[in-house]
């Protein structure tokens, strides 16, 4: 018995001193893990660029974390101001084009520029906010101990605190398998929970209860103007006409009691709380009248609540997580982050921008854009917009629409190589509505009977018209009519990435031709022969003639050009791949021959106009002529040298300092020249601490960074920049065309050993990439097709033959070459 006892007593001893050890090592970890997975801060946001994001692709919610009153603002994707557009708003608009013309054929700058104001229409409609959910507390005592957190590796939030030595902590989550919003409220004393669930919105809207259910049915505006843009009646509402919206509130309760009003829900003395959110809106198509032809939202906000409600809140946050997970987990950076002091995302980013090192942000940043990739685009024929799926303003900046002249594109370029060609299809999707507009788009405002043509800005209607209210707006951002054939682009980038071939016979190829078809008819013959546009505008840019006038408005601009070079390229191979229109493609080849060159002006930078023209703002933003550089694949610094010096000039004389989305645009720019010391100075750039300045503060210049919950600031928030500097991490690591896989092609010296698994290639193939001291290490190829691969890094290549579904460890080939 005595020995017994002794080995029981051994054994505890034995058992304590691993549990010291345990604590010991690991309550050291937080003081020296930076995370590159969770953004993390010791007070509730007061503004909405401090709020956390939460979506499943279709709801979105913004999470504050107060204390005495939690706000969280709610989304839906679907929620729009307007109506189907009507595409015939200037029929006889086409009728001005001729007169355009002769006015640049004659030199007649001014004349141009009056005239194409007539080749304008309606402005694009508004993203709407759902509402506000407010969850007040009686807390009473001083709070200690607050942490709020999102984990972007669960898209899971959290708030926690004391209260009174009571341990309260909230977990939020949007479910897409469960199509609910799901927060999980719990106290550690028994019957300390104690709340009230309330909803406000800027939109019209009624609360009555039924089956212990608060029900929210409302409508957003017919119209709402763009918040730039002076009108008598901004915002317009109609109780017959908009789109209908439902926010169903339901509580599963662990004690206490809950109680319901007409306008909210009472929960008293319980232990435990799970509130169930349910979404939805009447939006049944762009072409679909959403208050007489619409889906019944009711309906559908009443039947997902009560699916969930069965539910045990254990099994709707796993299949959330596996769900969420099979997306985000397939690609991993690593930067080999060295031992640094843990400090909220808030002061990682002030020490950031101060200079400070810290490879787990610029990791989570990445990260960071494909979470919220997979957050706002999961809904069919609906893109992510300007803020992707989160907005409180009912004018919110640039109307939260799609601006075609690259923003809504550049949120999509991190899709196939981030590996999430899932998130890629709302856009697919939607050219295909856009297509169906810009038929009559092409007609009445161009006078081309082939094709489809669309504009700068468009909205959840598919509204393919130039804007400018009719005359009224500038013609250097309202006449540009080129997007058709920038956003066709992205149909083939899908096919290279996936080998899908019935993608594109079925869907993408028709759209690809349309745009290429505008573009045969759209162009003329200058002077010397070459196929230009005119009239042509370079988003959103102005120059100046030699005798002093400032103008948009000329003929053959370079943007355009590369534009339809690209369009037309592509249209080409998919007709051979699909060995199909054989004459229309010897249209095309002919076409392509006869484009007119690219130039290079005095200074060595590429022209932006036909002529060489200086520019009114040398610095601007918008960097459309150098699109053959990125994203198209017109000009390498291998292949077209000359032309690549002149991009390289080009962005010098622009600068570094710009908006937070043309900072991601650059640091694309800068790799596809093979610069990586000069894209990663702009990524570090980008991440520079932005304070909150709220949406009426636009900055057309400089100012660009990262607000505190990692939001890209234009300023104001816009979400493109977020994707676009996401993506350029990957173009830093791998580039890759219809020929070849080029490795570590702008490797920053900042990054001298890392790897990145599971980003994706076109010709369909799923690439790993080690390196070590700033050489390449180790190399892994997953074959999704069964493509020829050929590998090229630093002047070396590699080719072989692969096998679909296989895998290819390359560790040594590429030095043995």
């Amino acid at each position: 018995m005595d020995k017994f006892k002794r080995h029981m007593v051994r054994k505890k001893v034995l058992c304590v001193s691993i549990l010291i050890l345990f604590i010991a090592v690991f309550s050291c970890v937080p003081a020296f893990a930076q995370s590159n997975t969770t953004l993390w801060y010791n007070k509730p946001a007061e503004y909405f660029e401090e709020s956390l994001a939460l979506g499943n692709g279709k709801n979105g919610a913004s999470v504050f974390g107060g204390v005495k009153s939690d706000q969280i603002y709610l989304n839906d994707i679907t929620l729009w101001s307007g109506e189907p557009v009507n595409p015939y708003m200037n029929p006889d608009a086409y009728k001005y084009i001729s007169q355009i013309r002769e006015a640049l054929k004659q030199e007649n700058y001014p004349l141009a520029e009056k005239l194409n104001k007539n080749i304008q229409g309606k402005f694009s409609e508004s993203y709407a906010p759902l509402g506000t959910m407010y969850i007040d507390f009686q807390h009473k005592g001083n709070v200690r101990n607050y942490h709020r957190q999102l984990d972007i590796g669960e898209a899971v939030a959290s708030v926690s605190y004391d209260v009174d030595n009571i341990h309260f902590t909230r977990e939020y989550f949007i479910s897409h398998p469960d199509k609910v919003m799901v927060v999980k409220l719990t106290g550690s004393k028994v019957g300390s929970l104690t709340f009230t669930v309330r909803f406000n919105s800027l939109l019209k809207y009624s609360a009555t209860t039924e089956d212990k259910t608060l029900q929210i049915n409302g409508y957003a505006p017919y119209h709402a103007a763009p918040n730039y843009w002076n009108e008598e009646e901004p915002v317009l509402f109609d109780e017959n006409r908009g789109t209908r919206f439902s926010s169903y509130f339901r509580v599963k309760n662990n004690g206490g009691e809950v109680f319901f009003s007409d306008s909210a829900i009472q929960v008293n003395n319980a232990t435990e709380a799970i509130l169930l959110i349910s979404m939805a809106t009447s939006f049944n198509g762009y072409d679909k009248n959403p208050a007489k032809e619409g889906l019944d939202n009711k309906s559908i906000a009443d039947k997902q609540l009560t699916g969930a409600f069965r539910q045990k809140y254990q099994e709707l946050k796993g299949r959330h997580v596996k769900d969420y997970q099979s997306f985000f987990n397939r690609v991993n950076l690593n930067l080999d982050e060295p031992e640094v002091p843990d400090l909220s995302t808030d002061d990682r980013l002030i020490n950031y921008t101060k200079g400070a090192d810290d490879k787990n942000l610029e990791i989570l940043y990445f990260q960071y854009g494909r979470y919220l990739l997979i957050a706002s685009s999961r809904t069919e024929g609906v893109p992510a917009n300007l803020q992707g799926i989160w907005n409180p303003y009912m004018r919110p900046p640039w109307s939260c629409n799609y601006t075609m002249n690259i923003n809504v594109e550049e949120n999509y370029w991190l899709a196939e190589s981030g590996n999430l060609s899932e998130m890629h299809e709302p856009f697919l999707t939607f050219i295909g509505n856009l297509a169906e507009t810009g038929k009559v788009t092409a007609k009445t405002f161009y006078g081309v009977d082939k094709g489809w043509a669309a504009c700068h800005n468009s909205d959840i209607w598919a509204m393919s018209n130039p804007v400018g209210d009719f005359g009224k707006g500038d013609p250097m951002w309202a006449c540009w009519n080129m997007s058709g054939t920038w956003v066709v682009t992205h149909l083939w980038e899908h096919y290279l990435y996936t080998g899908d071939k019935k993608f594109l016979k079925d869907y993408a190829y028709p759209l690809m031709k349309g745009a290429a078809g505008f573009c045969l008819a759209w162009m003329v013959k200058d002077k010397n022969g070459y196929l230009i546009t005119s009239p042509s505008t370079s988003p959103e840019n102005t120059y100046i003639t030699p005798d002093g006038f400032r103008g948009a408005t000329l003929y053959g601009g370079t943007s355009d050009i590369a534009m339809i070079r690209e369009c037309l390229k592509q249209t080409i191979e998919a007709s051979e791949m699909l060995k199909i229109d054989s004459g229309f493609r010897d249209s095309l080849k002919t076409a392509i021959s006869q484009l007119f060159p690219y130039q290079i002006g005095t200074k060595g930078n590429l022209q932006e106009w036909y002529y060489d023209w200086k520019d009114f703002e040398p610095t601007h933003r918008h960097q459309t002529h150098l699109y053959g550089l990125s994203p198209g694949h017109q000009i390498t610094p291998d292949k077209t040298p000359e032309l690549a010096e002149a991009c390289r000039v080009t962005l010098n004389i622009k600068g570094d300092e710009t908006t937070g989305w043309s900072k991601g645009w650059r640091i694309n720019l800068w790799a596809r020249l093979w610069d990586g010391n000069r894209a990663y100075k702009l990524y570090r750039e980008l991440l520079k601490y932005v304070p909150r300045d709220g949406a009426e503060n636009i900055n057309y210049g400089g100012g660009g960074g990262t607000y505190p919950n990692l939001f890209d600031a234009h300023p104001p928030f816009q979400i493109d920049g977020n994707f676009g500097g996401a993506a350029g991490v990957i173009e830093m690591l791998m580039q890759s065309n219809e020929n070849e896989i080029i490795l570590l092609p702008a490797l920053p010296d900042a990054w001298p050993s890392g790897s990145i698994s599971g980003i994706c290639a076109r010709g369909g193939f799923e690439v790993s990439i080690k390196w070590k001291d700033g050489k390449l290490n180790g190399v892994e190829v997953l074959s999704k097709t069964g493509n020829n691969c050929t590998l090229f890094y630093q002047g070396k290549k590699v080719s072989f033959e692969t096998e679909k579904g296989s895998t290819y460890k390359l560790n040594t080939m590429l030095e043995n070459n």
